[in-house]
């Protein structure tokens, strides 16, 4: 019952800050904004972008938008690791916080049940949530900080975020490469991706865990 009631706090203090100043943040960070912001740094632009990226975490900012700008300056192939980079790394960081945070503050915040409870699942089913959760909008951030604050395995979260990570950063690099204004079959397609990457990265895991 607390995993829920913490993932409902974490969800809420996501959606809030976009109901308040969203539209503020659309509004600058559109593509063209994007573009125009990140020429104003010349070399340094790829830097302002993971900043920007990893600051997704703490406030509403449109992630998708920036790689899109990524890919329109550097191109589908260096622009796509830039945005995937930076979405495993604001991954990594809510990750990080919330298990540096330690046991015993885990048990304090969900109680010795519900902590068990979300081991056992993030550990057996983690991966899944957290390689498709980098598509959907709110969850990439509460399922990487639930998946620290229940100690999920580092390996597979590391792994898990990866495999969300790569497609949506190399897609959305792609379109603002390419200027695509309906990507809707590149989006689907690529969408499914993360939980096939998963599913076979699971398979080699195990393998070496064994």
């Amino acid at each position: 019952m607390r995993n829920w009631l913490v993932f409902g706090i974490l969800a809420a203090l996501v959606i809030i800050p976009f109901l308040i100043w969203g539209d503020w943040f659309m509004n600058l960070f559109s593509e063209d904004g994007a573009i125009e912001l990140f020429q104003q740094y010349g070399p340094w632009a790829w830097a302002v972008a993971f900043l920007l990226l990893i600051g997704d975490l703490f406030l509403p900012l449109p992630a998708t938008v920036i790689m899109s700008a990524l890919g329109y300056l550097y191109g589908p192939l260096w622009g796509g690791m830039l945005a995937a980079t930076g979405s495993f790394l604001s991954g990594m960081l809510a990750y990080g916080l919330c298990r540096s945070l330690g046991r015993k503050a885990a048990l304090w915040i969900l109680g010795e049940k519900d902590l068990k409870k979300g081991e056992h699942t993030f550990n057996k089913n983690g991966g899944w949530m957290v390689a498709i959760s980098r598509w959907l909008p709110v969850l990439p951030e509460v399922i990487a900080c639930m998946a620290g604050l229940n100690r999920m395995d580092w390996r597979k979260f590391v792994i898990a975020l990866a495999c969300g990570s790569l497609p949506l950063g190399f897609v959305f690099a792609y379109i603002g490469y390419q200027g695509v204004e309906h990507p809707y079959v590149a989006l689907v397609v690529s969408a499914g991706l993360p939980p096939v990457l998963w599913l076979i990265a699971q398979y080699f895991l195990r393998q070496t865990m064994r």
